[in-house]
């Protein structure tokens, strides 16, 4: 059986993030990975330089080429850049509902670019939120998304209440710029589970929000359930962080596919 997971995002011409990043990861995973392009960057590592969007038009045509001839298990969103792309996405989607939606709510660059216009805040938070399985917002995203301060464990807990409250089915609320260890929180609405890793000391984050969701995303197309999809997808980032090799001038890149198998636990 092949497994099917879809990208909707923006392209990173370094290879470190966006639909480059959320590919590598999906073939790791060993899912058969098919994209939908939102945005254009010129982009190393040190930064973004410059952004071209894609009509909202095209994105939708896009969507719906690969939804007319593939099985698409799972679907994850990262950068779309504007207000009417969102809402092309989102029609789509309503329309077209796949078994599985990972929302991550981009909004800045790790070097600061933005990368979601300002109006496109309250669209995401109104017609994209609702659809998803997952949202994953790092702690300035829940900001953004809530209104709220989001600066410690509680705040993450009550971050994720309100984001469910907006309709998301569960809220994966990233806590990697608390100090102490690297702390998740995922609440699916039942039950609340803290997610905790040892901190790596360094700066090389570059596109460890996108191999997050996209592993989550490979991990539910492959049949695991949510929580085992979030756990394995922490579990191989960390590795990924640990093994980063030297990449570039800026900074070094994640190995996407240096690991074996990223569902095998370790020893």
């Amino acid at each position: 059986m092949v497994h099917v997971a879809l990208t909707i995002a923006g392209s990173d011409s370094s290879g470190g993030a966006g639909i480059q990043a959320d590919l590598k990861t999906f073939a790791a995973f060993g899912v058969y990975g098919a994209s939908v392009v939102t945005a254009l960057t010129a982009q190393n590592t040190g930064g973004v330089h410059a952004i071209a969007a894609v009509e909202a038009s095209f994105v939708a045509a896009q969507i719906d080429a690969v939804l007319d001839d593939l099985d698409v298990g799972t679907a994850k969103t990262g950068m779309l850049l504007s207000a009417a792309v969102i809402d092309a996405v989102a029609d789509r989607l309503a329309t077209r509902p796949l078994p599985h939606l990972v929302v991550d709510p981009v909004l800045v660059a790790t070097t600061g670019e933005a990368l979601l216009e300002p109006a496109g805040i309250a669209r995401l938070r109104e017609r994209l939120v609702p659809l998803a399985t997952l949202l994953t917002p790092n702690l300035r995203e829940a900001e953004a998304l809530t209104g709220r301060p989001v600066a410690n464990p509680a705040d993450m807990r009550a971050a994720a209440r309100a984001l469910l409250d907006l309709g998301a089915r569960a809220v994966l609320v990233k806590g990697g710029h608390l100090q102490g260890e690297a702390l998740d929180l995922l609440d699916d609405g039942r039950n609340v589970r803290e997610l905790s890793a040892p901190r790596i000391a360094t700066r090389d984050t570059h596109g460890t929000g996108c191999m997050l969701s996209a592993a989550i995303a490979a991990g539910l197309a492959r049949g695991l359930d949510l929580t085992a999809a979030v756990v394995a997808a922490k579990r191989y980032v960390t590795r990924a962080i640990e093994s980063a090799p030297r990449v570039g001038r800026g900074g070094r890149g994640l190995h996407h596919l240096s690991q074996g198998d990223p569902l095998r636990p370790t020893s």
